[in-house]
């Protein structure tokens, strides 16, 4: 069975976080997660493909998966997501959701089909918070990410 891990954090992140971020993919393979979902928005995200891409170089069994909450002009860049992403898709899940609540309802969706969800929050007021408290309900393997500040 193929398993499969997301992230959540902060849109900013002020920390760095990145050694932690690329070690915890790294677990994340070595314990069988062979498709990466990520939401494309803010630092946290950015950061959490960077990680995912630069594992890619060492193990091409690897998909990154970038999970959309609904249809915008950004996806019309075919180039850019090309060039990060194996596969782009707004799950049909979210075909009759109103885009005020569209982001949450793709965040549990990633949290319901993903195995292990890496976590960097520092704050209870947020989506990702949310996410993440989503994601503990449901049973999910959460490993929270540790800035280099903190180690």
């Amino acid at each position: 069975m193929i398993k499969a891990c997301c992230g959540f954090g902060h849109r900013v992140v002020w920390a760095d976080i990145r050694s932690s971020l690329d070690d915890e993919v790294g677990r994340a393979i070595a314990e069988g997660c062979h498709v990466f979902y990520t939401g494309a928005q803010g630092d946290f995200d950015r950061l959490f493909t960077e990680a995912v891409q630069k594992a890619k170089r060492k193990h091409k069994d690897i998909s990154l998966i970038c999970v959309c909450p609904y249809y915008t002009k950004q996806i019309k860049n075919r180039e850019y997501y090309e060039n990060h992403f194996d596969e782009v898709l707004i799950p049909m899940a979210l075909d009759d959701v109103h885009y005020k609540v569209a982001i949450p309802k793709r965040n549990e969706w990633m949290v319901n089909h993903s195995d292990l969800v890496l976590s960097y929050t520092v704050r209870e007021s947020s989506g990702a918070y949310v996410a993440i408290e989503y994601a503990k309900r449901q049973g999910k393997l959460v490993r929270e990410i540790a800035s280099a500040s903190a180690k």
